[in-house]
Parts: C-alpha cells; structure tokens; sequence
C-alpha cells in the first residue's frame, strides 16, 4: 500500500479529497461538457425562434427508443461504477465481467440508434430537412462518436483486468476509463429530454 492511500474496510482506499483517475481526464471532460454546453444554447435559441418547425420534429422523434436508450445508457454507467468497486473490493473476475456487460449496453445503444437513424432516412427525413433534424443528426452523431471510443475504452479496461492479477490493478487507471464512459452517459441524459421531450 502506497502514502496515498490508507486501509478501509479491509481494502485499500485512495486518501480522502484526491480526485478519481488521471486528473487529464477531468480536464477533457470539464473541456467537453463547456463544449456541449455551447451546442446546446445554440438549439434553445434556434428553437425559441422557430418553436414550430422544432416541436413537428420532437413529433418525429421515437421516444420509446430515445428511453431505451436513455436506460441503456444508465445501465451501462452502474455497470461500470460496480466494476470499479469490484476492483476496488479485490473481487477477481467480477470487474472484467460488469465492463463486458456495460460494453454490451454501449452496442445496444449503437444498435437502436442506428435503426432509428434508418427509419428516418426511410422517411426521406436528412439533416437538410429543417433546423431541427440538422440539430438531431449533428448532435446524436457526435454524441455516437463519444459513445464508440467509450467502447474502446471499456474494451481495453476488459483486457486490463484480465492481464493484472487483481490486487495488482491500479485503480486510478480504471476510474479514468470509468469517467469517460460515465461523460458518454451524462451527455445522453442531456439530449434525451433536449431533443425527444421538450423541442
């Protein structure tokens, strides 16, 4: 056990008031959320300008899907935040399995939207169609860029856990991998209501 960290409950814990992961990471996601937070006000004053034309869209917009997606992403985030205890709780075998289900949850993700994204161009409905769909497709597009690399990162999270001996494993290099996925799902939880429920 190394100064920074003191015994718990029978299992190494980090000192209080030390930030999880690489502080790196918090940087890129303090930079991320600021950079949605702009996309975001951007759309409230399109819609203020042109309630009508957003509101038709929002009628588009499955919300049966967006809430399985919604669900979808929460799952994935308690997968991730137990696999991380496990870890934590020297629980060998369990953190590579709940990263394996969150990444199941992340394809599932993939999977609805991508049916989604073809229903709608079935209905010859394209980011040309008006403001709103413009919005949509950039917006869920991006967020679909986020969700990929999150998968990567629970992918090599899966072989990391796999390869060290549990005790071994560094938890900050979990907890860093965990903080981006959780981004992923915070993002979501701001376009559902955004995009489905209140356009």
């Amino acid at each position: 056990m190394t100064g920074k960290e003191r015994l718990l409950n029978g299992r190494p814990r980090e000192v209080a008031g030390r930030i999880p992961g690489e502080p790196g990471i918090w940087l890129f996601i303090a930079g991320d959320c600021l950079l949605f937070s702009a996309l975001f006000i951007v759309f409230l004053l399109y819609r203020a300008e042109d309630p009508a034309i957003f509101g038709a869209g929002r009628a588009e917009l499955s919300q049966v899907l967006g809430l399985c997606n919604t669900l979808l992403m929460l799952t994935s985030s308690w997968f991730v935040a137990i696999g991380v205890e496990a870890a934590h709780r020297h629980l060998a075998g369990v953190p590579q399995r709940c990263f394996g289900a969150a990444l199941a949850c992340g394809a599932a993700f993939g999977a609805v939207k991508f049916f989604e994204y073809r229903e709608k161009i079935a209905a010859d409905i394209t980011p040309t169609t008006n403001d709103f769909f413009m919005f949509y497709f950039v917006y869920t597009g991006i967020h679909m860029i986020h969700v990929f690399i999150g998968m990567i990162v629970l992918y090599m999270l899966i072989i990391y856990t796999r390869q060290h001996n549990i005790r071994a494993l560094q938890i900050q290099h979990l907890q860093t991998g965990a903080g981006f996925w959780h981004l992923v799902d915070l993002l979501w939880i701001v376009l559902f209501p955004l995009l489905y429920l209140t356009a």
